[in-house]
């Protein structure tokens, strides 16, 4: 695992600015929840993070390591969404832990 660190990122589609400036640090571990009302941008934030939606502006570093332009699959970092699971029939700690387990991390990794 690593730490996250947004540093005055935004999200621009077209003239409108949707993410405004955002600085955020999620410590190596650390379990986070993002909460806001429809359409804040919590999802476009997240794919963000993932490299799923392009950053506009600011940067975004996992680990030590800027990402902006790293491509999804090579970001080796995963993300759940609570209104639908990545394996519907899989609790969110197994949805969590099952890429690690696909890198055959050891077990005590996986449960905490």
């Amino acid at each position: 695992m690593a730490f996250v660190t947004l540093q005055n990122v935004e999200k621009d589609y077209g003239s409108l600015r949707i993410l405004h400036g955002v600085d955020l640090e999620i410590a190596d571990g650390e379990f986070v929840v993002l909460v806001g009302p429809s359409g804040c941008g919590k999802s476009t934030l997240l794919r963000m993070i993932a490299g799923l939606e392009e950053v506009t502006g600011g940067e975004i570093h996992i680990g030590e390591r800027l990402v902006n332009d790293v491509a999804p699959k090579d970001r080796d970092i995963a993300m759940v969404f609570q209104s639908y699971a990545l394996y519907p029939h899989m609790d969110v700690s197994s949805n969590m832990g099952f890429s690690l387990m696909l890198k055959k991390a050891e077990k005590t990794t996986i449960d905490s």
